[in-house]
């Protein structure tokens, strides 16, 4: 299945709580569950006014559904072509 990069702009972000980070996943994950097992999240890096997160959905739209139900932005939505780390160097 293909992988994303979801580009989410929130002001501040990074600056939130531990306690709203983790209300935050719930409600992803509540929206996850119920949407059924064509779509996961896999992980989420939080900087100051963004959070990119990486999906495994059959479609973009999955995403797009997935954040109207969430009450998630999603700015900008990415598909991975392919995947290079330091190690492609040799």
């Amino acid at each position: 299945m293909p992988k994303f990069v979801v580009e989410r702009e929130i002001p501040s972000i990074g600056q939130v709580s531990t306690e709203e980070l983790q209300a935050i996943a719930r409600k992803s994950r509540e929206v996850l569950n119920a949407m059924g097992t064509s779509i996961q999240w896999v992980e989420s890096y939080v900087t100051g006014d963004k959070i990119y997160c990486v999906y495994i959905a059959e479609n973009e739209q999955q995403i797009l559904d997935h954040a109207a139900q969430g009450g998630f932005p999603a700015n900008r939505i990415c598909q991975i072509k392919t995947t290079i780390d330091p190690t492609t160097a040799e």
